[in-house]
């Protein structure tokens, strides 16, 4: 009588069967980057050295790729950081260019306005039109040396010769001969008050010439009606005789002590 295999539910998984599902298992870790360190000993007793070789491929296979990966996002992150890094750069050169050029331009902008502020304070500026002098005959003096009967003006002591000055910044509007004043230079003042210079020896401006405070306008002397060399001032409302003001008073609300 011959006896069969018995078959069912307790029946033991065939040699090839466990091998076959051990080899998947250990593909699938080494697909996963999982590194085995541990063989079933099923495989140990039935794979063989053909197995493990299997294995060890795998394993190094997902080591390398891993490698490449991690290589690669290294890499990435690299160029990452040095594109930051330049872009930050390039920002805080511009904000620093930026910075300067606000610095610079400001300290233009100051140096203008200092310049304006000093070319106005210069224009503004009053001086005495003979330097170092004094008042010789007072405004309103009473003489019958004047065809008004008094002084329209002040006498400065000064020698025939001696420099006179605009005493402000203005227009020249009379330079010449005179009368009685002798060789006179008129002045219509930026202001719009006038100031004559009368009695010179020389004349050195012209009608129509700008003058600044200070500037040397003619030499004192002795022509016209007078009893010798002086300079005769006179601040006036208009360019005409008869509208004659206190020019001591002129002069020091313009800043000049006489």
């Amino acid at each position: 009588m011959a006896f069969t295999r018995a078959t069912g539910k307790h029946r033991r998984p065939s040699r090839s069967a466990r091998t076959t599902r051990n080899i998947a298992g250990i593909a699938g870790l080494a697909a996963t980057g999982v590194v085995a360190s541990v063989s079933s000993p099923a495989m140990a007793a039935t794979s063989g050295a053909a197995h493990d070789t299997g294995l060890q491929r795998a394993v190094v296979l997902g080591d390398e790729l891993a490698e490449r990966v991690q290589a690669q996002a290294d890499a990435q992150q690299a160029v990452a950081e040095t594109a930051e890094a330049k872009a930050k750069a390039e920002a805080d050169a511009v904000k620093q260019a930026q910075a300067a050029k606000a610095a610079a331009d400001k300290r233009h902008e100051d140096e203008v306005r200092a310049a304006r502020e000093e070319e106005r304070k210069r224009l503004n500026a009053f001086v005495a039109p003979i330097a170092g002098s004094y008042v010789s005959t007072a405004y309103k003096a009473s003489s019958g040396l004047w065809s008004s009967g008094t002084h329209t003006g002040i006498d400065f002591h000064a020698a025939t010769g001696t420099t006179v000055h605009a005493v402000g910044a203005g227009t020249v509007v009379e330079a010449g001969w005179g009368g009685a004043y002798g060789n006179n230079v008129v002045i219509k003042m930026n202001d719009g008050t006038y100031t004559q210079y009368g009695h010179l020896s020389q004349i050195g401006v012209s009608v129509g010439q700008q003058v600044m405070p200070g500037q040397q306008i003619a030499l004192s002397g002795a022509t016209g009606n007078v009893t010798g060399p002086h300079l005769h001032f006179e601040a006036r409302t208009g360019p005409d005789y008869g509208s004659d003001i206190d020019p001591i008073a002129y002069l020091r609300a313009h800043g000049v002590n006489v």
